[in-house]
């Protein structure tokens, strides 16, 4: 006889044997989920939750879609797994999808498990293809928890970590409500960066820098859309020494920003590309690297020095091919962008105007993010950087208001995202912008003279 499944029994045999990541394993008490479908999840208590995080900005096609679910189902009964080396029609297929969409020639996609897992052989495939081997990354980022990404990684998770000897030399890139360049204009933050950049590469040594990597628009660490002319100027700055420029779209890739890559924005086009995320909106583990052309051409008689188990694994492949189709048949892709531009940009402004806690909103698609603060003339963050304990209560509460409304958030720092699946409605959208509104009131009571 099978037992009766509780939410306490889910949560006490977690808490015995699941050892949880970023965390302190006795300070956490994660929530026990019984199901999700669409927008929302619900835990066994009859909760119900609108997932304005996508759960980490991956759900982009929503939970439990059933025709991706369906072609998993499908795919499993067929065939399960098979080793890399084979020809699998589901694996060509994904790869087919994929190529299609990426800008320019990048039409080779080598399979991951996952973005750190593509970031790593991103940046292995720089290194073999220039002879070089520092890479460049900007401070205000996140690439990944494995060997190399996590030293390319700016933010804190970085620092345990960090061996300083991993080649690797992190810059300032563009943020003009924080401008590390005293720019007052887009335009002088755009120039300003550049120069910066030109100087870090003048500084480190041309002939000794393999490869620039740039999430399209940085994700965890605040998405901070890049002033027009930027990326451009960063692809002529690779351009001009022969560094590969690898742009990081494993949050924002596959309808996240409106376009199905973010680089479309800008109209630019890199060398590599690192996807995941999207791709099948994590209904089983994928990543990749889309390559172009020349560096393709690198490894054409020089073998690959790099793999994995489960490169392009079937049931992967096979979500990833159903969520491809599927959002190119309901315009799931316009529909991030339809939503972005109708509700969620005029919905932030608004909350902005009325929140003193609410410092600047920025974002495209269904990529948000809200910068909260003390005090708007001086910018003071809400919390201190990386903020722990006491010092980081204001966003605990706040996001525990957001909770107890029925609001899942994205919470990072002094900023919680706006992130919901792709496949948003304008209903569930303007839900989740009140419930926003409502729990804001929290962080407004922290704010100087509130």
């Amino acid at each position: 006889m099978t037992p009766h499944v509780t939410g306490a029994t889910v949560k006490a045999a977690d808490r015995a044997h699941v050892f949880h990541s970023w965390s302190a394993q006795a300070l956490i008490d994660p929530l026990a989920v019984a199901g999700a479908e669409g927008s929302y999840f619900w835990d066994y208590d009859g909760n119900r939750f609108l997932d304005f995080s996508s759960q980490l900005v991956n759900t982009n096609i929503g939970h439990q879609h059933p025709k991706v679910v369906a072609a998993v189902q499908e795919q499993a009964a067929k065939l399960c797994t098979l080793a890399p080396g084979f020809a699998v029609d589901v694996r060509s297929e994904a790869a087919r999808l994929i190529a299609e969409r990426t800008p320019g020639d990048l039409d080779k996609i080598f399979f991951t498990n996952g973005g750190a897992e593509a970031v790593e052989n991103a940046v292995r495939m720089a290194r073999l293809h220039t002879g070089r081997q520092k890479v460049l990354s900007a401070y205000r980022s996140y690439h990944g928890a494995t060997a190399a990404a996590i030293n390319l990684t700016g933010d804190p998770r970085r620092w345990p970590s960090d061996t300083a000897s991993a080649g690797v030399v992190h810059f300032w890139g563009p943020f003009l409500y924080r401008s590390p360049f005293h720019a007052t204009t887009e335009q002088e933050e755009c120039e300003r960066a550049l120069a910066h950049l030109a100087d870090t590469i003048a500084f480190e040594g041309p002939q000794s820098v393999a490869a620039i990597i740039l999430e399209s628009v940085p994700g965890t660490a605040g998405i901070m859309t890049p002033p027009p002319g930027y990326l451009a100027g960063v692809r002529e700055l690779c351009d001009r020494y022969g560094i590969v420029f690898i742009l990081d779209e494993v949050m924002s890739g596959f309808g996240r920003t409106g376009k199905w890559f973010a680089a479309e924005h800008w109209d630019v086009t890199p060398d590599l590309i690192t996807f995941a995320k999207g791709v099948n909106s994590g209904y089983v583990p994928l990543g990749g690297v889309a390559i172009s052309a020349a560096i393709a051409e690198t490894f054409a008689t020089r073998p690959y020095p790099g793999g994995l188990t489960y490169s392009g694994h079937p049931l992967a492949c096979a979500a990833a091919v159903a969520t491809i189709n599927t959002m190119e048949e309901e315009g799931i892709v316009e529909n991030a962008a339809r939503i972005g531009a109708e509700v969620i940009a005029p919905g932030l402004a608004d909350l902005a105007e009325r929140h003193p806690s609410v410092g600047e909103v920025r974002g495209l698609g269904v990529f948000w993010a809200l910068e909260l603060v003390r005090d708007k003339g001086t910018r003071e963050p809400l919390v201190p950087y990386n903020a722990s304990g006491a010092d980081n209560a204001p966003m605990a509460e706040f996001a525990a208001a957001c909770k107890a409304s029925g609001l899942w958030p994205f919470v990072n720092m002094n900023r919680t995202h706006v992130v919901p699946p792709c496949t948003v409605t304008e209903a569930e959208a303007k839900e989740g912008l009140a419930l926003l509104d409502e729990a804001l009131t929290v962080a407004d009571r922290h704010t100087t003279g509130a």
